[in-house]
């Protein structure tokens, strides 16, 4: 494998160094948008004073003559990512619709959808691997097709699959990439411990990567996206392949980076977001269906705000009628279990959770019913996803 001629030339990687490799397929989209990527890794000073000079940053006509004004709305744009009315095309087929949303530093944002969504289509062109139809992608105040080496120097990407070079060792891997991200001497050791033990591969460190199973794949993987400590993550399904354990410690991970760092990543699995996510996509058939926190969305579930009572010795008509001469009840089910009943009321109107919660609890306590269980429902996200992705897919299945 050939070496990059000098530390200028570096960020004009020659591909066809690569061509060697069995894998180019996986290793193409990796290094497209992975290690070509890996550029340069320039001061956030330098890329931040940098901003008025290139005149990339189109300052709306109202800021302009304000210097204060100008200056505030400047830091803002280059500390975010701004996603707008993206289209992505493939023949007749739009994978992405319009799609619009920012990101700002502190969020995880996590990006959520059936197969075939949209979803890892976004994400390759915010981190520049493929171009859009139509719309525009800035990321840290620059443009991803006019600045896209300013963009990708401080992007970390974890693609789907997970691509490496299965010949090298992890740590000959991680050295790479941290060459690539123009590392050198004790900065770049100092990187491939940090990621390490960052990413739990201390006990594979000079193993093959063909030896490494699934999980150890994946995670070798988004140790070469966090080599440079970059201040923007872009994770497609950061924890694909691991055991329960391993969830949990990238989790974990993505939660305390998620505090100064901006973070995307897909998921399937709903809990990771309630785990992990301050604030949530839900993209179905290419358009965006659903954005907010997670409570948020949880409060769109039809359940939200129900009330749930278990009592006993009571009749289940009784409750069923009491509980339904409520006035801020709406539907009433009631179910007998030998001598408990078990309801559920939901209010009438969205947000009577808390109003319908006291009147049942009046309710219980003048009727003197013995119960030991009487809580709300919080929504459940998962009611949210069916809810409203269910329709599209149906609609096109038919």
């Amino acid at each position: 494998m050939g070496r990059v001629a000098d530390e200028v030339t570096r960020q004009w990687l020659d591909l066809s160094l690569l061509t060697s490799t069995a894998t180019i397929g996986s290793l193409n989209f990796f290094l497209n948008a992975g290690a070509i990527c890996c550029l340069l890794a320039r001061s956030q000073f330098e890329r931040k004073g940098q901003l008025a000079v290139e005149g990339r940053v189109g300052v709306p006509e109202h800021l302009s003559r304000g210097p204060v004004l100008r200056v505030e709305w400047l830091k803002r744009q280059s500390d975010m990512i701004t996603v707008e009315n993206l289209v992505k095309e493939f023949g007749t087929k739009r994978a992405v619709n319009g799609v619009s949303f920012e990101v700002k530093p502190g969020e995880v944002l996590g990006f959520l959808g059936p197969n075939g969504a949209g979803k890892s289509t976004t994400m390759r062109i915010i981190t520049g691997f493929m171009p859009a139809t139509s719309g525009r992608v800035t990321v840290g105040g620059h443009d991803i097709v006019d600045s896209p080496l300013a963009a990708k120097r401080l992007m970390g990407y974890l693609p789907e699959s997970a691509p490496s070079y299965s010949d090298m060792t992890v740590h000959g891997f991680l050295n790479w990439a941290a060459e690539m991200r123009g590392l050198s001497g004790s900065a770049r050791q100092d990187a491939i411990r940090r990621v390490t033990g960052l990413c739990f591969l201390e006990n594979v460190l000079h193993q093959s990567v063909d030896t490494l199973s699934k999980g150890y794949r994946h995670r070798t993987c988004l140790a070469q996206a966090l080599i440079h400590d970059p201040e923007i993550l872009i994770l497609d399904e950061p924890t694909d392949g691991l055991d329960p354990n391993q969830k949990f410690e990238v989790r974990q991970l993505i939660r305390r980076m998620g505090e100064k760092k901006i973070i995307i990543f897909s998921t399937h699995i709903l809990e990771e977001v309630e785990a992990c996510c301050t604030r949530a996509i839900i993209i179905d058939r290419g358009v965006v269906v659903a954005n907010g926190t997670p409570a948020q969305l949880k409060a769109k579930s039809e359940l939200a705000g129900s009330v749930t009572v278990r009592v006993h010795g009571v009749g289940v008509e009784a409750v069923r009628t009491k509980l339904a001469q409520l006035g801020v009840a709406g539907k009433v089910s009631a179910q007998a279990e030998g001598n408990t009943v078990s309801a559920r009321v939901q209010p009438r109107e969205r947000g009577q959770g808390a109003d319908l919660a006291s009147a049942v609890a009046d309710v219980v306590a003048k009727e003197g019913w013995r119960f030991d269980e009487l809580h709300t429902e919080e929504g459940r996200l998962d009611d949210v996803f069916r809810a409203i992705t269910k329709p599209d897919t149906a609609k096109a299945a038919a």
